[in-house]
């Protein structure tokens, strides 16, 4: 059995690793895509899936950097700091003929005000897939993640919902007013607006181009990994691959079945949303039709 590494040590390595790679991080790459959302919507599925190709070199330490969100403070250096050299890329090069990728998967990416246009200015070729699944689903399961983690305290799913306005009440106003605030419950506790995709969406397609933005629904992805994944690979240009063995990753067992009456609220609620997300889709989301 994998003997399991002690907290204090896993931290001391990463930050070992972390100041190294802050001091050789010209030699290092940039990630060339992103994935920047949506939250619980199969981001480290994709993420694993990706990693298994053998010409992406994933992040060093962890799937999630978090640098275009909350530690954009931390600069440049840093966020390099994060990934392979550039002397494997180029092993990787030689070996399969094509050129090696990099890439890390934040899925507050999306949401976060600054990040985008962060992104759009640090990395001006990168490209971003986001997932987007059913957003009653999503939200419910967010909740559980979020009481699974500590950072919810509030096990009624409906209370959350109707706390959730006091809560961001704001938040992103005094985000978008002050890059080095952090708000605590904008990241956590957004259950209901993090399913408005179609927002986030524009804003992106804004900053950094539409045609540099692939959109996949994660019914697809879990129904059919196969076919979702091969287009993925073609977005990014990346040669064809086998596909690994697919699995889902960070689920959550649920507390129970959903209210019908808290179901039938966010239907409605995200009936605008689903319809604007159409035109990415190339049609109406899976989970609304018929």
């Amino acid at each position: 059995m994998r003997e399991r590494v002690p907290a204090p040590v896993k931290r001391i390595v990463h930050f070992g690793s972390r100041s190294y790679g802050r001091i050789t991080a010209p030699a290092r790459m940039l990630p060339s895509f992103l994935i920047c959302g949506g939250q619980r919507c199969g981001t480290t599925s994709l993420y694993r899936a990706l990693s298994a190709h053998p010409v992406v070199l994933k992040a060093v330490l962890h799937k999630g950097v978090h640098y275009f969100d909350t530690s954009y403070h931390r600069g440049m250096a840093w966020y390099r700091g994060h990934f392979p050299l550039q002397r494997t890329a180029m092993k990787v090069e030689q070996r399969y003929g094509v050129p090696a990728q990099t890439f890390e998967s934040s899925p507050y990416y999306m949401y976060h005000p600054h990040a985008v246009a962060r992104i759009a200015r640090d990395l001006p070729t990168v490209r971003l897939v986001v997932l987007v699944r059913d957003p009653v689903e999503r939200a419910y399961s967010h909740h559980a993640h979020e009481l699974a983690r500590g950072f919810e305290s509030e096990p009624s799913f409906a209370k959350v919902l109707a706390l959730e306005p006091d809560r961001l009440r704001g938040q992103e106003e005094r985000l978008l007013a002050d890059p080095t605030y952090y708000s605590f419950a904008h990241q956590h506790h957004a259950y209901r607006a993090r399913g408005e995709y179609a927002r986030y969406l524009a804003e992106m397609a804004q900053r950094v181009g539409r045609e540099r933005i692939l959109v996949v629904e994660s019914e697809r992805f879990f129904t059919d990994p196969s076919s979702v994944y091969a287009e993925v690979l073609d977005f990014l240009d990346l040669p064809p691959f086998d596909p690994p063995v697919f699995a889902r990753h960070n689920a959550r067992p649920r507390p129970g079945a959903m209210d019908e009456a808290v179901r039938r609220d966010l239907r409605a609620h995200y009936a605008d949303w689903d319809a604007a997300l159409a035109t990415w889709l190339g049609g109406h989301p899976g989970w609304g039709r018929s």
